[in-house]
């Protein structure tokens, strides 16, 4: 496998969408170009003098305080661009979440806990249910970062073909799910952590005092209601859609018709490995429990002030330990299982693992090193918050409601994701305008992160840009050898437009109910109580 798409004569739309996205630049160097461009356009703005009133910040003489632009190129900018370069990096917010969080994931996944667990889920389904369980799983295995792809996907085909069904609609309704339902799921991940630190980043370069933390929990029930949404989705577009249009499935010679290596049955070591990871979930989970309602509250704000509060307006320290959560969740989780499964022998395995796990985000680190720079630059600038006012301006006065904003948000999300793969990349491109933009309508960071994960995850199985396209295509031909890229492409259409259709609709309801998007996180925000006097 390849980071680029083979090949193709697609002709239409879908060839267009790959032609054009073939010339994009690695998303290093497309940051690299967006900088430069920045740089000359803040000059341009600097010249014309364009500027906004700040939302909720006034001079001392009580009138609001005027937003100018500033030139990338002043002397204090550049000064600020290389001194404090190692700063602009290691201060980038989703560095450090991912990295810790990624420390105990690297664990879990390396151990066999991920893949074993996956398995043991899927094996046995009733046929009856067989759709609906491949695609909660895959959408469950989002925690487990690359195995669902890896592992997931290709027993899926397996699963769908000894039950006598059409391997192809296993191997669509497991990528459905683990890159179409990328943001759904019953818990916080990975995810949260990436997309919540840029959050975070584009926030503080706002300018704008909200009192807002980062809430790795901030669209819990949010992507539990997506789950719920996606999952009969899938189900219906399986049955009803794909598999009748692929019709009765007749091996040919050498077609994968036989169990995999991951279709084998857990041996008596992963099972008690299961079991002891299980314990050892409980055990963290008390652990966090007894942190936050047990003697001296450590993860519960009980400072001056905060007397008579309820728990969850004092727990901003357990909202912000919620990343080490995860760490120590997944490497406890991960040594338990390992032990059992005898592919942990030592705490030097264990190293080895996290070390691993550390190599496989070597191309994030580089990535993240040309998001943060400008995430920071465009901050610098100020064209952030003076485009955030004023776009919030131009919304005001156009008079769409606040849903159908919040609506066209996803569409374009989806949209940009058919040219630029990478999630954190087409995020840290978006946040410095959207999170600021969507604060001033009354939009809270955490609203702004959902409408645009839904938008994010819907596309993701229908571009040929997305770097796990051509495995899936390969897995494809695993079952019908002539299966092209197309016919991939083509498969996954119905699943992209149903997910889009129903995770919008899920967007706006939500605005319009003003439902909370998570624990402490609610969807509107009120600019009077973030004005500062």
């Amino acid at each position: 496998m390849t980071d680029q798409p083979p090949a193709t004569t697609q002709k239409g739309f879908l060839g267009f969408v790959e032609r054009t996205g073939n010339r994009l630049p690695d998303p290093v160097f497309l940051f690299f170009y967006l900088i430069l461009g920045l740089m000359v356009v803040s000059q341009i703005c600097a010249w014309a003098g364009v500027s906004a009133f700040h939302p909720t910040q006034v001079t001392d003489q009580g009138v609001p305080l005027q937003i100018e632009s500033q030139s990338l190129f002043s002397p204090q900018n550049i000064q600020r661009l290389w001194v404090d370069m190692p700063a602009t990096f290691t201060h980038f917010h989703p560095l450090g979440y991912v990295l810790v969080v990624m420390l105990g994931a690297g664990v879990a996944e390396r151990s066999g806990l991920f893949s074993s667990a996956i398995r043991a889920a899927v094996r046995g389904a009733p046929k009856a249910l067989l759709t609906p369980l491949v695609a909660l799983v895959a959408m469950l295995s989002n925690h487990a970062a690359d195995a669902g792809y890896v592992v997931m996907i290709p027993l899926a085909g397996i699963l769908f073909a000894s039950a006598g069904r059409h391997p192809l609609a296993g191997i669509a309704a497991a990528f459905a799910g683990v890159s179409g339902g990328f943001s759904a799921n019953i818990s916080p991940g990975q995810l949260d952590a990436l997309l919540f630190g840029i959050t975070e980043s584009a926030y503080e370069a706002s300018g704008i005092d909200a009192g807002w933390t980062m809430n790795i929990a901030g669209n819990t029930f949010f992507i539990i209601a997506l789950l719920a949404i996606y999952l009969p989705v899938i189900w219906y577009v399986t049955d009803r859609i794909i598999e009748p249009r692929l019709g009765k499935w007749t091996p040919f010679p050498g077609a994968a018709v036989q169990a995999g290596d991951e279709d084998k049955p857990l041996t008596d070591d992963q099972r008690k490995g299961l079991r002891n990871a299980g314990l050892a979930l409980l055990g963290v989970c008390a652990l966090w429990a007894l942190m936050t309602f047990g003697p001296g509250t450590p993860l519960l704000a009980d400072g001056p002030g905060t007397e008579g509060n309820p728990w969850y307006q004092k727990a901003g320290p357990f909202f912000r330990s919620l990343v080490a959560a995860f760490f120590v969740l997944f490497l406890a989780a991960g040594w338990a299982y390992g032990a059992a499964a005898k592919t942990v022998n030592n705490h030097r395995d264990l190293v080895n693992m996290m070390t691993e796990s550390m190599k496989d985000l070597g191309y994030y680190l580089v990535l993240a090193f040309a998001a943060a720079h400008f995430v920071a630059m465009f901050g610098w600038s100020n064209l952030g918050l003076i485009s955030a006012v004023h776009g919030a301006d131009a919304i005001q006065n156009s008079g769409l409601p606040l849903p159908i904003v919040l609506g066209l948000m996803v569409l374009l999300t989806g949209l940009l994701n058919l040219f630029v793969g990478s999630a954190s990349a087409k995020w840290a491109l978006l946040a410095p305008v959207l999170v600021p933009m969507l604060m001033l309508l009354g939009v809270s960071p955490e609203g702004a992160t959902a409408a645009y994960r839904v938008g994010d995850g819907a596309t993701n199985i229908i571009t040929p840009l997305m770097v796990y396209f051509p495995l899936i295509l390969v897995f494809a031909q695993r079952w019908q050898k002539d299966f092209g890229l197309g016919s991939l492409t083509a498969m996954m259409i119905p699943y992209s437009l149903w997910m889009l259709i129903s995770g919008v609709a899920l967007m706006m309801l939500w605005i319009f109910l003003a439902l909370p998007l998570g624990p402490g996180a609610p969807v509107h925000i009120e600019l009077q109580e973030i004005a500062t006097p």
